[in-house]
């Protein structure tokens, strides 16, 4: 029996190794610096600006809502100055983008989300750049799309973190993907909380099934 043709692109080759090896140097640097840019532009301007948080305080998730507007805006501005420049240098890089994803998330709740929807089709309105009235969650949901990567697989070799140590490569076991999903639950139960709930109960599931195979000494990776 012959064996099965594989195409030239998808086999595994020289050629692809080395854009591995480019890439731990140079794919999360591009992210980076424009995200960098984003964030420290975004400081900048509140640093210089006055505070508009009082109009709407009302809007923050709880319970950022509960707190001066006067310290939300202290907050914001010195946490998009000092990520930014972490993630220009890459400096503690995973914590950096866990912060800021954070934080877009609340300016997402308070500023860009649409104020009323009632069907999907609705809510996708919302998904533009200008304010049409139904929202613009497309730039900041563009932003969390890039540090994700940043979140998950580091800063690269290109920082200040690679410099200081050089972590192990990690499996992805249910208790990385039951600890993810319970950590996105959280900020995504103030945009949609329904989604939000199955995704806390696939998170505990997966914990669970973790803590079982611990027990029995039969851990694996999921991918």
């Amino acid at each position: 029996m012959d064996p099965p043709m594989r195409l030239p692109f998808f086999t595994r080759s020289p050629f692809h190794d080395r854009l591995d090896g480019l890439g731990t140097w140079l794919a999360p640097l591009g992210l980076r610096l424009l995200m960098a840019w984003e964030y420290l532009e975004s400081g900048l301007e509140k640093w210089r600006g006055v505070n508009w948080f009082e109009n709407v305080q009302a809007y923050f998730p709880l319970p950022l809502r509960w707190l001066p507007a006067g310290f939300n805006w202290q907050a914001a501005t010195w946490l998009e100055l000092v990520g930014g420049a972490c993630l220009l240098l890459g400096i503690a890089t995973r914590a950096t983008a866990a912060l800021l994803i954070g934080l877009t998330v609340v300016a997402t709740a308070a500023v860009h989300w649409p104020a009323h929807w009632d069907s999907l089709a609705g809510l996708a309105q919302g998904y533009v750049i200008s304010d049409q009235g139904q929202g613009n969650f497309k730039l900041p949901l563009l932003f969390v799309a890039m540090l994700l990567p940043l979140l998950l697989q580091g800063a690269g070799r290109l920082s200040v973190d690679a410099c200081l140590a050089r972590a192990p490569r990690g499996h992805a076991d249910a208790l990385a993907w039951g600890g993810l999903a319970l950590a996105t639950a959280w900020p995504l139960g103030w945009l949609l909380p329904a989604p939000a709930l199955a995704l806390a109960v696939l998170g505990a599931t997966l914990l669970g099934v973790a803590v079982w195979q611990r027990r029995h000494g039969t851990v694996r990776s999921l991918c």
